[in-house]
This record gives C-alpha cells, sequence and structure tokens, in this order.
C-alpha cells in the first residue's frame, strides 16, 4: 500500500466547512437525498468487510459494481489502517476509494469503522487495544471484560473522534468540487452483546445518578408521538418526570438498554457535530435487528433500534435518521418499522439475493424509500440480464418518475410470495387487485411445485384513470368499487384462461342480478420506456393474450417492465 504519512498538529487549526452539493429535501410526505439539487434515489450495494483494504481489491470491485448497474457504493473506512501508529495517518485507502468512484460513475457512502463494528472494537488499531487502561473495556454484570471500548471513557472518544476528525478532513478535501460522497455512516451497528448494557464502573456511577434533564424533557415535550414502546414504558411506571433510571423505567434490563441507548447516543452526538464542522453531508446509523425473540444483549442491545428512536432522536440531534439491517424474514414487517413520521427509510445492507430488484421495487414505491444497499455486493454476477441486473437498470430508468412521485399518497409498492399473494388497493372509486403472477395458470412454475420467486413492483396514479405498472413477476386487476362489490366469486381459470371445467348453465340470484353499476375497463396498456424528464417514449401495444383480452395488465416472472395503463368506462 502506498503510505501517505501525516503528522496530527497538538494545536489543531479551525477546519473550515466544505461546500457540498448533497442534501435531504422534503418532497411532499418524502424525504429525499438530493444531488447538485436533483432528487437521487440510491442504488446501492455494500462492499464485504475486507473489500476495501487494498488498493488491488478496490480497483477489481469497482469495475465490476458498475457493470451490475450500481449507482451508490458503501465503503467501510478502517480506523485501524487509518492511523496504524497513534497521531500518524494514512488516506490511501480513501484517494483510492474516491479515484476508482469516480471512473466508474459511482457515488460513495463512508462507513466510519471506528470504536465500534457489530458491537466489537475489532477496528480499532492496535495500540488502542493494547492500552486498555487508558481505553477501557465495557464489562458484563459479573465483571467480565469485553472486546467491547467503553462509551464512558473520554479517553476512547477522544481517540476515536481524532482519527474521524482527521479522515474527515481529508475526505471533505478531496472531495471539494465533485460531490463523490453521498453520506456518512458514524460507527457500525453499535450495541452491547453478552449484557444488556456496560457493568464497568464508571457505567453503573451514570446508572445510579438521575435520568439526564435532556431526556426527560425530551419525552415530556413528545410525549403524544412518542413509538409505542417508549410510551407505554414509560407510563407503566408512572411516567415520572425525574428520578433515577429504574425509578422513571422501572428494573429490568429493558431500562438497562434504554440507559445504554442514552449514551451510545451521546456519544455519536459528539461524532456528529465534528462532523457537521467539517463536512456537511447527511449522517446516520446503522442497526443490527432485535430479532427471533432475542432479548438485549442477545441481540446488540441499545443499538439505534426503532423502539429506541425517541432515546436516539433525543441524545443525538444532529444524525439525520436511524437506518435497519435487513437480514431476517419477515423483510415487508421490518422495513414498516423503519419508515415513521420522524424517520424516512434507507436500508444500508440487506442480504443480497437476486430478488433484491423487486424488493428495491417495493420499497422505493411504498416507503418512499432513500434507496436500498445488498450487502457484500461484490460476490454477486454482473452479468446482464440476471434479475439484479435487469432490476436495478429498469430501476435507474425510472428513478426521475419514482421521484417525482414520492410523498404525494398516489404511488403504492408491491412484493410477493407463495404466502404473501394478493393485495387489493382501494384507490377512490377504484379497486386495484394485485396479485403474483404465478397465481395465474399458464406458467407451469406456479404449480409444479416450484418455489415461486418473490414478484414486486410500484403502481403510481398518474391522473384519474391512468396508472403506471412497474416491475417483475405481478399480475393486476381494475375495477369499480361499485362493480367489485357486484361481483360474483371468480371461477378458477384453466391454461387457455376459460374456466378450468364447465358446470352447466346457473340460474342463480346473484348471476340473474341486474347490473347497474358502472364498470371501468382496459382502454390500452402500453409498454413504454421512461426518459430522463419522466415522459414516456412508446414500446409496444400489450393487447390481446398479453393482458387477458383486457381483465388484467401483468408482468411475467423474470421479466421487468413498465406498463402505461389507461382505464375507460362503461355501462
Amino acid at each position: 500500500m502506498k503510505k501517505f504519512v501525516v503528522l496530527l498538529l497538538l494545536a489543531v487549526t479551525t477546519v473550515s466547512s466544505y461546500a457540498q452539493n448533497v442534501t435531504l429535501e422534503n418532497h411532499g410526505k418524502a424525504l429525499q437525498l438530493h444531488v447538485d439539487g436533483r432528487p437521487f434515489l440510491i442504488l446501492g450495494g455494500e462492499l464485504g468487510n475486507s473489500s476495501a483494504a487494498c488498493d488491488a481489491d478496490i480497483e477489481a470491485n469497482f469495475d465490476k459494481l458498475r457493470r451490475m448497474g450500481l449507482n451508490t457504493v458503501l465503503v467501510p473506512a478502517y480506523w485501524d489502517l487509518i492511523e496504524p501508529v497513534e497521531g500518524e495517518f494514512d488516506y490511501s485507502l480513501t484517494d483510492k476509494v474516491l479515484e476508482e468512484a469516480r471512473r466508474n460513475d459511482l457515488k460513495v457512502i463512508f462507513l466510519w469503522f471506528g470504536a465500534w463494528k457489530n458491537s466489537m472494537s475489532c477496528y480499532a488499531p492496535l495500540w488502542f487495544k493494547q492500552d486498555f487502561e487508558k481505553y477501557p473495556r465495557a464489562y458484563t454484570k459479573e465483571g467480565k471484560p469485553l472486546e467491547i471500548a467503553s462509551a464512558f471513557s473520554e479517553e476512547v472518544f477522544k481517540a476515536d473522534n481524532k482519527a474521524f476528525r482527521s479522515w474527515l478532513t481529508h475526505v471533505a478535501e478531496a472531495d471539494r468540487g465533485h460531490g463523490t460522497v453521498l453520506m456518512v455512516q458514524i460507527e457500525n451497528e453499535i450495541g452491547m452483546l453478552e449484557d444488556a448494557r456496560d457493568h464497568s464502573e464508571a457505567a453503573d456511577a451514570f446508572f445510579n445518578a438521575p435520568v439526564p434533564d435532556e431526556l426527560m424533557s425530551y419525552l415530556r415535550k413528545n410525549r403524544k408521538d412518542l413509538h409505542p414502546y417508549m410510551k407505554e414504558k414509560w407510563s407503566e411506571n408512572g411516567s415520572k418526570t425525574k428520578g433515577t433510571w429504574t425509578e422513571v423505567f422501572g428494573d429490568d434490563i429493558y431500562t438497562d438498554e434504554i440507559f445504554m441507548a442514552w449514551h451510545y447516543a451521546r456519544y455519536v452526538e459528539r461524532m456528529a457535530l465534528s462532523a457537521r464542522e467539517i463536512h456537511d453531508v447527511p449522517l446516520y446509523v446503522n442497526a443490527a435487528m432485535n430479532s427471533r425473540g432475542r432479548k438485549p444483549g442477545e441481540y446488540p442491545s441499545a443499538g439505534p433500534l426503532a423502539h429506541l428512536i425517541d432515546i436516539w432522536h433525543a441524545g443525538a440531534p444532529t444524525l439525520d435518521f436511524i437506518a435497519p439491517d435487513l437480514y431476517d424474514d419477515g423483510f415487508k414487517d421490518w422495513v414498516a418499522q423503519y419508515h415513521l413520521h420522524n424517520n424516512p427509510l434507507f436500508i444500508p445492507e440487506t442480504k443480497h439475493m437476486q430478488n433484491n430488484g423487486v424488493r428495491a421495487f417495493y420499497v422505493l414505491g411504498e416507503h418512499d424509500a432513500i434507496g436500498i444497499s445488498p450487502f457484500a455486493i461484490e460476490d454477486g454476477s454482473a452479468e446482464q440480464g440476471t434479475p439484479f441486473v435487469e432490476g436495478y437498470e429498469k430501476l435507474r430508468e425510472m428513478m426521475p418518475l419514482i421521484a417525482e412521485w414520492q410523498g404525494k399518497d398516489a404511488m403504492w409498492g408491491l412484493l410477493f410470495d407463495q404466502q404473501d399473494k394478493e393485495r387489493v388497493i382501494v384507490d377512490g372509486d377504484l379497486t386495484l387487485t394485485c396479485r403474483h403472477n404465478f397465481t395465474l395458470p399458464w406458467d407451469p412454475r406456479a404449480t409444479d411445485g416450484s418455489v415461486w420467486p418473490e414478484g414486486g413492483g410500484i403502481i403510481i396514479r398518474l391522473a384519474a384513470d391512468e396508472y403506471i405498472v412497474a416491475g417483475n413477476g405481478i399480475v393486476v386487476e381494475f375495477a369499480t368499487t361499485a362493480e367489485k362489490t357486484l361481483a360474483t366469486s371468480q371461477k378458477a381459470l384453466g391454461e387457455d384462461g376459460f374456466v378450468a371445467a364447465g358446470t352447466g348453465a346457473e340460474a342463480s340470484v346473484e348471476a340473474a342480478r341486474a347490473w347497474t353499476a358502472e364498470r371501468c375497463g382496459i382502454g390500452f396498456c402500453d409498454e413504454v420506456r421512461v426518459l430522463p424528464d419522466a415522459s414516456f417514449e412508446y414500446v409496444r401495444r400489450m393487447n390481446g393474450d398479453q393482458d387477458h383480452q383486457g381483465r388484467h395488465v401483468r408482468i411475467s416472472v423474470g421479466d421487468y417492465k413498465v406498463l402505461h395503463v389507461k382505464l375507460y368506462r362503461y355501462r
């Protein structure tokens, strides 16, 4: 590695703030990332932990990511490699990341792997780790020292923040006039393991002291809007406005977690204030999930989790949002937890799968997401025509249209699998019945025992009776609400699209009912291409067998398309 060694001066000069072209802007009910004054949706990927630790890997990986269709890469900045000797800094890997990102037309989100990465202090330099008396560790209740630096140590903070400030000052200067860096993540998956909180002597002293006035003031001021978890936890102990942590929140490990979250947040807030002085880009923290029935300490306790968002907002108000790392089942439920009235959705890590494209469609459409980023992205295929690459390619095309409609309550996201295969959307006097495409009978994979790949997409209401339907593996039927109410049960269809088996003439009351309701039909369904100004270019008309003679619009599994649908009314 080529070395550029910089000696940190003991007398730190004032660092000026560098002009930056990346901002977070309100757009209706959405909070969007803007670059050079225009909305930017992150179609990202995060590198594996050690995949930016040498120049050769950075060169090879960035070229591949460009071919995969990404517009953004999330890259670790390693404290142990940046400051291998105390006070001596090496920025060569950071410079290489910026160089290769610009060469491959990629934006960068840097992840500061400082005092904590996945709870542990594994990316702290060896000189820091060895001097455990100056840089103390967190302890379990039994007195066991952990490979986790204590958030209660001023020396730990000063060392971490000194390196962070030095590195970020270099980033700001190196990125001046380029705008390559979109955001900075402070630390990575902060949280306590083995116990819900640090039980060191310093931590115990804070725990036995009164809850800070800043937190109590926040809870009182935001009482009506608190997260349901925090509202219940506080109220079940009498909603006290002062007292020790156990007096205010109760004596259990969940109080331990709240206490620890406050101190992690206060630590990060000081880091964030440093960042704001140096390089004014959006700042966030990410969380490992409290999943699978685990208790605090069995999962990384006190991280920036949804149920602790009030603690993090109160303790670290300079942060722009908290973000979930999603690897567990129940993707739709998890994302809903983090798209809150006081938190936009950004997914910095999720399992890298071929169906990431349909999940990206879903979160951008349903949750006005800032973006999504599968982890260990460099391990994926860059081959054209694969589902991941095709999905990102179609989303890049649709970015102007999606950005225009975020936050306007006229866009929905769809995500289906073999168990969750239908969603009914009521839009004014229209009912949209949306299903996985394998609910139709003519694809043999629907019934041959194959596991259904996820299908997903976006629906946008452009105007009355006019929609965009985009994605992969979805079918949508349109009906007036009155028509839907009067309709008889749908009979099973065969592969030819007709009733699977005849039952002869029926003379039921339902069949004889006089139709008085207005119906809607498909005037046309056109496959289109979205242009940079969000207008459409005609590709082909999808009629006849392609819309089942006007019964529905559909996009086959494995085939990303954008459909422009115009409805009409008749009696």
